[in-house]
């Protein structure tokens, strides 16, 4: 499940889950290349818009001023394009995936447990990003990727991105880690002060750490694993759960448990650690010398999409550079187009969640939904599907 990311954006929606997903960094749609989707056509044209799109959103996504009356970027799509929104706030990719198989929909912003499913189902329409005039400033490194590409089919546009980070008390944890050794092979050191990503994709974390510290199990891609790969990550998690104190699926309840030191090491994402700094805490979050997991969020068309036009001129509205500097601020995320940049109210915003800065992204391995069909290219074996992720997981902690 995903959350909003910014305190703003919790505080509104009240409960806060997180998201399941998974990917890898700098892996083009090429890597998915062992799915079959239909074959299903992109739209050629633009049409007349219907005048009402229907929406499924993470929160904090589609605000039009209800939860916060300075907070409002659907009212301009409104007036501009005619079509009327109505948006339903989903708390789980799983729950966006049922939503999209009922046709009622016309678009979705998927994160990447749930857009290859989508698009493997047929769920989810090929998009022509020659209609959408604003993706032209997308950044490069959030174009044509493996979570939302298949066969160099486009099936969405890019919303914005995060990294996982690894975040520190550093008047407790000492010397400074540089490694996710600090919660996994050393995380006794902070026996029941360690803290976890609570939710199945936190395997592909375990699994980055592996592929780096065990070259011999041939992990290439956290996301990508066969039977033996897969155990070894399971096994690791099990191990570590020795010395966790609390998985964390609410981020407020992570920042309160590092306010009173329950915590003192464990994953994060950057606004965390911003709100944590900001109350008076001293800690550091950093990208480990493994690299670290990450999401992007795709803005994805129904197939069966009642309201097409209008759907293509929100992909187009949402990543426009104003709107994207604004839901980017509220969420809490790097904006996904490039000239979003200018128009935040926050100027260090972009350098703070490194928008632009590419060889800070290349060492996250962004998330992409695990399938049978083995996502780094490997045919001589099968991968260990989504499913069995999250039947693991529940393993892990029991």
């Amino acid at each position: 499940m995903r959350t909003p990311h910014s305190l703003k954006a919790a505080l509104a929606v009240g409960v806060l889950l997180l998201t399941a997903a998974c990917g890898s960094s700098g892996s083009s749609g090429s890597a998915s290349s062992g799915l079959n989707p239909p074959d299903l056509k992109a739209q050629s044209k633009l049409g007349k818009s219907e005048g009402q799109v229907n929406l499924i959103a993470w929160a904090g996504y589609v605000e039009d001023g209800s939860d916060d009356p300075k907070v409002d970027w659907v009212s301009g799509f409104e007036k501009q394009t005619g079509c009327q929104v109505k948006s339903k706030t989903a708390a789980s990719s799983d729950e966006m995936v049922s939503l999209m198989k009922t046709g009622q929909y016309d678009a979705v912003s998927a994160s990447g447990d749930a857009s290859l499913r989508l698009i493997a189902s047929g769920d989810a329409a090929p998009v022509n990003t020659s209609l959408i005039a604003n993706y032209k400033d997308v950044f490069a490194g959030l174009k044509n990727q493996a979570w939302n590409t298949v066969k160099g089919v486009n099936y969405g546009v890019p919303h914005g991105r995060g990294a996982n980070l690894l975040m520190y008390n550093t008047e407790k944890v000492k010397p400074a880690p540089t490694s996710w050794s600090a919660v996994f092979d050393k995380s006794s050191a902070y026996k029941g002060k360690v803290t976890a990503y609570d939710s199945p994709i936190y395997i592909a974390d375990a699994a980055l750490y592996l592929m780096k510290t065990k070259p011999s199990l041939g992990i290439k891609n956290p996301y990508a694993l066969d039977q033996k790969q897969f155990d070894a990550a399971v096994d690791l998690l099990k191990e570590q759960n020795k010395n966790i104190g609390e998985y964390w699926s609410d981020y407020l309840k992570e920042i309160s448990a590092f306010k009173s030191g329950n915590s003192v090491v464990g994953t994060t994402w950057q606004v965390i650690a911003n709100t944590t700094q900001s109350e008076g805490v001293k800690v550091k979050a950093v990208i480990p010398k493994e690299g670290a997991t990450g999401w992007s969020d795709t803005w994805m068309i129904s197939a069966k999409a009642k309201h097409p036009n209008c759907a293509y001129q929100w992909l187009n509205w949402i990543i426009s550079p104003k709107v994207n500097a604004q839901v980017a601020e509220y969420y809490g995320e790097a904006p996904s187009n490039a000239k979003a940049c200018k128009l935040t109210a926050d100027k260090s915003l972009c350098a703070t969640y490194h928008a632009s800065d590419e060889s800070y992204w290349k060492n996250v391995h962004y998330w992409t939904t695990p399938i049978q069909q083995c996502v780094d290219g490997r045919t001589d074996v099968k991968c260990v599907p989504y499913a069995k992720w999250v039947q693991a997981w529940t393993e892990i902690k029991g």
